[in-house]
């Protein structure tokens, strides 16, 4: 097996031979990264013809050619099923392209010209851009490397809400009646467990976001696995580690202890290792109007997720000894989605609010002068802007189709640009309504800034 150090020496000579870029999509369950992508490749592909991409400063000054998907250097990954998410957008009527359920990439090849004509230049240059898609699931167990058992546990406690305890009920009342230092009964943990899996899935569908373990929530091939039967416990506050690993081998609170450290070291650890080590650039996803939405709990709820989530990533400058040691992202966006979910006018608060809720992050990363931008956009859009008139007076909406079917012309509501306090979740009603993908044409996919999104993420590149 090629060791780390193989692979990094690997990657620099193929990245020698042909201009290669590295994208990270990122983002939590239901945050858009699977539109994102599809919505990236379609843009691209694009390119010169119908795509919109005035923002992309290769596009708009007419240098960029357009993109293909080649053959991928990793075999053993599955590609991503662009072909696919598109076609689900093309059916009549239009849907949503189903969510990941597991770890994609695609290679794209980009053909552009380069920006400053010199001698020796080429006429016409090719970038290799690699995009990477998993499950925002997964990500949610990143910040477990900073645990050991005991103190997830104290953790979980702590965090729970009112609201998440409600739907952990049934597991906190089975949890209760074991005793850590119990001869572990294996069918009795795997019960439990699937409990603890069960509160966790009906708090994602609540709106939550921090859960963990990830892999509770899409377990895939790991489905029934000792490996996932493990959970939390509660009373541990006053208990004394030295005590708790004089435990037996086979109690309740060492057989848990102990699958603990086995899912962070063989399935976190590779996660991490395999998939985040080489990354250029990154993209953050965040639905912040699906959490206004669900109120003040789950809003900051999604707060918290975020910061642990942004500790997990390692960001700096790359240099040559950087990438063969500690490799880093290097430029890194951060994008409110479904900005077509509001009007217009709202985008602006759409961003203020975003950057209100990743202030210490943001204030960290400019600290350590890594380039970051923050933006809306709307992958695939969904809606029309209209204005409505009333007495006299106009009004902004949006025009749509509901996941229902049914056509609808509306205000959402105004977006707040800082965080909320208490007194405005009391007088402020929300509702950003889910709206289908408009009808698809033979063009490019409907969207807004996503020319930016690219101009920051790439377009450096394309000089």
């Amino acid at each position: 097996m090629p060791t780390d150090l193989t692979r990094d020496l690997m990657d620099l000579i193929e990245r020698g031979r042909d201009r290669q870029l590295r994208l990270a999509v990122t983002g939590l369950s239901r945050a858009g990264k699977t539109a994102f992508l599809t919505s990236l490749v379609d843009q691209l592909r694009h390119a010169g013809l119908e795509a919109r991409l005035d923002l992309l400063s290769a596009s708009r000054e007419g240098r960029l050619l357009g993109a293909q998907r080649v053959s991928q250097q990793d075999l053993a990954v599955p590609r991503f099923p662009f072909d696919r998410a598109r076609a689900s957008l093309e059916s009549t009527p239009p849907e949503w392209p189903q969510p990941t359920r597991g770890i994609s990439e695609l290679r794209l090849k980009i053909r552009y010209r380069p920006g400053r004509q010199q001698w020796l230049r080429p006429d016409t240059a090719e970038l290799t851009l690699d995009l990477f898609d998993y499950p925002g699931e997964w990500l949610l167990d990143l910040p477990l490397l900073d645990h050991d058992f005991l103190s997830w546990s104290l953790a979980q406690w702590d965090a729970a809400g009112p609201a998440r305890r409600a739907m952990l009920a049934d597991w906190e009342s089975a949890v209760r009646e074991l005793r850590l230092d119990d001869e572990a009964d294996e069918a009795r943990l795997a019960e439990i467990s699937e409990r603890y899996a069960e509160g966790l899935r009906a708090a994602r569908e609540a709106g939550f976001s921090d859960l963990q373990p990830g892999r509770f929530l899409l377990p895939g091939e790991l489905s029934g696995a000792p490996v996932l039967q493990f959970f939390p416990l509660p009373g541990l506050e006053q208990a004394s580690p030295d005590e708790l690993e004089r435990l037996p081998e086979t109690s309740v609170y060492r057989t848990l202890a102990r699958r603990f450290s086995y899912y962070q070291q063989h399935i976190v650890k590779p996660f991490y290792r395999e998939h985040f080590r080489r990354f250029d650039r990154q993209i953050v996803l965040v639905d912040v109007l699906g959490a206004l939405n669900a109120g003040p709990e789950r809003f900051e709820d999604l707060s918290k997720a975020l910061h642990r989530l942004m500790q997990s990533f390692n960001y700096g400058q790359r240099s040559l000894f950087s990438r063969l040691f500690t490799p880093r992202i290097d430029r890194l966006a951060i994008a409110a989605t479904k900005a077509d979910h509001v009007t217009p006018e709202q985008h602006a608060r759409l961003v203020g609010l975003l950057e209100a809720l990743l202030a210490e992050p943001l204030k960290n990363l400019k600290y350590a002068n890594i380039p970051v931008k923050a933006m809306s956009l709307a992958a695939i859009r969904a809606t029309e802007a209209r204005e409505v008139t009333h007495q006299g007076r106009k009004s902004p909406a949006l025009k749509g189709v509901t996941l229902e079917g049914e056509p609808l012309l509306a205000f959402p509501g105004e977006v707040p640009s800082r965080l909320p306090d208490p007194a405005f979740w009391d007088r402020q009603g929300f509702d950003f309504t889910a709206f289908r993908p408009q009808p698809s044409t033979t063009g490019a996919l409907p969207h807004i800034r996503m020319d930016l999104a690219l101009d920051w993420l790439i377009g450096d590149k394309l000089a």
